[in-house]
């Protein structure tokens, strides 16, 4: 065997290795982008638990509050209104309706009846225990997220990141920066 050949198994050997890295990196991306989809489904159905309801919600406010059943109702049309919307107008959609939820069950407190409502309460719970279930599927959108985008920004999966397209995706973050402070809690 002369040098040529030696020469030549080597280049032979170093291309298909870096193939193989290749397809190893871009099915991993696959995984990691599929597993993020996944994630957002998943919460995607908790928020739609919610979202159905919300009317429930409205329609026994109502009568005790008028002004925030409506803000609700106005925050809920603006959802509607965009059908395929992007994870980025989602995520702002499911935080106003997140700070609406939060305003009214506020209100309860104001108005004793409405506390006092088995309906009212009963809702109250339900959409409790949905948001723990939404907070729980939100870690693990963001997660995954957090494993795909490093995935698509460190050296070197990030050439084929840019080579076949892999966008960075969004977090799925609280935006209102009240909602980051500590709640005073009183008895």
């Amino acid at each position: 065997m002369g040098p040529g050949a030696i020469i030549g198994i080597v280049v032979a050997v170093v291309v298909f290795l870096i193939i193989i890295w290749v397809i190893k990196t871009y099915n991993s991306l696959v995984k990691l982008r599929t597993r993020c989809e996944e994630g957002f489904s998943t919460m995607d159905v908790y928020l739609k638990k919610r979202f159905d309801l919300i009317p429930n919600v409205v329609a026994t406010v109502k009568g005790y509050a008028k002004h925030e059943a409506e803000t609700l109702e106005k925050v809920i049309a603006a959802r509607n209104s965009g059908a395929n919307q992007s994870i980025d107008q989602r995520v702002k959609d499911e935080n106003q309706i997140s700070g609406a939820l939060r305003q009214i069950f506020a209100l309860s407190e104001s108005y004793p009846e409405l506390k006092a409502n088995t309906n009212f309460l009963s809702l109250q719970n339900q959409l409790g225990d949905i948001e723990r279930e939404i907070a729980d599927s939100r870690k693990y959108y963001n997660g995954c997220v957090k494993k795909y985008n490093n995935k698509c920004l460190t050296v070197p999966s990030n050439i084929i990141a840019g080579l076949f397209h892999f966008e960075k995706m969004s977090m799925f973050v609280v935006d209102d920066p009240s909602e980051r402070k500590n709640v005073k809690v009183e008895f």
